[in-house]
């Protein structure tokens, strides 16, 4: 029996660091992205619904700013922010680009017909190369992209009107409209 006390001991001591760690740890929504001011990664993709629609290119919003928020219909968070996304969406002061990130597109569209949709245009990236380019790790996550182009903010985790109005707002040039 005393050969199994010094590994509980140790893995309890371990398990008390690592908690204190993450209780103490700085804001968890804001997670450092390799992307801060740096150009955003191009991207043409798919519009969600009838094929006939084409495809979206990042491009399109050249020369004024705008946010990619990335969720999915199996997203438990994203179910949580999108009552925030839409409110707003509601405020008309960027373009609101969703990603449906490795999510069905029957889903999708069923979601956004219920719950309602936020975004000025909606693509998929059911392959998920696209999340991996701007380094997602989970959804859900949004990106405010300036009009130059340039990543300026990344928020982990479901988005908030505090986390909007605190990160985001600040960030919109007065004279811009989506």
């Amino acid at each position: 029996m005393n050969r199994f006390v010094l590994p509980v001991i140790i893995f309890l001591l371990l398990a008390g660091v690592l908690y204190v760690g993450v209780v103490h740890s700085p804001d968890k929504s804001t997670m450092v992205s390799a992307l801060l001011g740096k150009p955003a990664p191009a991207f043409e993709l798919r519009m969600l619904g009838d094929p006939a629609r084409g495809t979206f290119s990042s491009q399109r919003f050249a020369g004024r700013p705008w946010v990619l928020n990335v969720w999915g219909t199996w997203c438990a968070a994203c179910r949580d922010e999108h009552p925030v996304l839409l409110d707003i969406a509601k405020q008309n002061r960027l373009p609101i680009v969703g990603l449906d990130w490795r999510d069905d597109d029957e889903d999708a569209m069923r979601w956004l017909t219920q719950l309602g949709n936020p975004y000025t245009v909606v693509v998929v990236d059911s392959e998920g190369r696209t999340a991996i380019d701007f380094g997602v790790y989970g959804a859900p996550e949004t990106f405010f992209i300036d009009a130059e182009g340039v990543v300026q903010y990344r928020h982990v985790g479901a988005m908030t009107m505090e986390v909007w109005e605190r990160e985001f707002v600040g960030r919109i040039p007065h004279s811009v409209s989506p």
